[in-house]
């Protein structure tokens, strides 16, 4: 099979593919050819807007037959090709893609009423939020507090918590998922453009309320805690899309450093700061394992190595740890680490080329491996953050995040 490179000088490409090789102490460091990433995400993206121009249509993964997955506004993915093109306007720094990504936003407005997910961070803040930072639109402003008051119609003062699912009501009475820690960002984004503490009040209550529960004694995390609506008691704590109960789901660790690490920048409280560091370290230990820094789909998976990876919780802790890098005490492992989960990502073996891999940019995905769906597959999501962490890479020295 022919092997697909990116177009690098002769010498990055070298540094870079024998980072993943063992090396002769001392090693080289990671090499992340961020312009040449942003060269083939436009050809992807450029080459998906051609083939498929319907804006009200949004690109999550690939069905089993291979063909392209895409969904309504309805799904909590719906938000994140918007959120990429975002990124891409950003880091390309190229007229059309303000454009582009604004046709994509602007056909999720109606989730801004949606009372039944509380995926509307997903969903609205990673493509309207995105659009506002850039364009300061007062619309895109109005949908983020709309959506936000919303999201808030979900909160239990009881539990302390917003209500993650309204399935599988048999099974949990009141569930609250490791992933909900990132829609809090809406909550706290809300408060500012608003002026109305309410907002961040839920979001800082539902933090705390997670902290209490979501860790083992390792600082491993379980998925989902499931509460008493009535009396505000934690009932169980489970592993739904990971291996069993008392394994480590690799995207819910990822989930935990980057959103313990948000809540962190928006409060200040050290206590969530020492949350995402725990989260990362535990993620880091387990990582260090493999060759080339990307996990595998659970940490505890009964058949690794040759268990699937989860390119999608890389890009995610790596996006998080390169802001936690910025909070924690210096000589912290997080921006290194990062780094090397960046150019491992890079690399031909996950990076697709050109035409390829239905236009996504990351292969190698695992989104609910228990259900046997997306296994092995691009994932929206791992893009979404794989550009986000390209982006705080390449602007490091100058990023403020709070």
């Amino acid at each position: 099979m022919k092997k697909h490179f990116l177009a690098l000088p002769v010498a990055l490409l070298g540094l870079t593919v024998g980072f993943l090789r063992a090396q002769p102490k001392p090693a080289a460091k990671p090499v992340v050819p961020v312009a040449a990433v942003v060269a083939r995400a436009e050809a992807q993206y450029a080459a998906y807007l051609r083939q498929y121009p319907d804006s009200t249509l949004h690109p999550r993964s690939n069905n089993e037959d291979g063909s392209i997955l895409l969904t309504t506004s309805r799904n909590w993915t719906s938000g994140f090709f918007a959120g990429n093109l975002w990124y891409l306007a950003r880091l390309s720094g190229q007229p059309r893609w303000p454009r582009r990504a604004a046709a994509w936003t602007e056909t999720l407005d109606a989730e801004k009423n949606v009372t039944t997910t509380h995926d509307l961070g997903f969903i609205l803040n990673n493509s309207y939020g995105q659009g506002y930072a850039i364009t300061k639109n007062p619309k895109y402003r109005e949908v983020l507090l709309q959506a936000a008051a919303t999201l808030a119609k979900r909160f239990n003062p009881k539990v302390g918590a917003i209500r993650s699912w309204d399935h599988h009501a048999e099974v949990w009475a009141y569930p609250v998922i490791v992933d909900n820690l990132l829609n809090l960002e809406l909550l706290f984004a809300a408060s500012k453009l608003s002026g109305d503490t309410t907002y961040a009040h839920i979001a800082k209550t539902h933090a705390a309320t997670d902290l209490k529960y979501r860790f083992r004694r390792d600082f491993s995390t379980y998925h989902v805690l499931n509460f008493d609506p009535v009396k505000g008691k934690l009932l169980t704590a489970v592993t739904h899309q990971g291996y069993a109960d008392n394994s480590c789901w690799a995207r819910g660790q990822a989930w935990a450093i980057y959103g313990y690490t948000m809540v962190y920048r928006e409060t200040k409280n050290p206590k969530f700061l020492q949350a995402a560091m725990h989260a990362a370290d535990y993620f880091l230990q387990q990582t260090s394992k493999v060759p080339d820094h990307i996990p595998y789909w659970d940490f505890n998976a009964p058949d690794i190595p040759n268990a699937p990876r989860d390119a999608s919780a890389a890009a995610a802790a790596a996006s998080g740890m390169l802001e936690l890098s910025k909070y924690a005490p210096r000589k912290n492992p997080y921006f290194g680490a990062a780094t090397a989960i960046l150019a491992s990502l890079s690399m031909p073996q996950y990076l697709a080329a050109a035409g390829t891999n239905n236009y996504f940019l990351l292969k190698h995905s695992t989104g609910n491996k228990p259900a046997n769906s997306e296994v092995d597959a691009p994932l929206i999501y791992a893009d979404y953050y794989y550009l986000e962490a390209l982006w705080r890479y390449q602007n490091y020295a100058q990023l403020t995040l709070n």
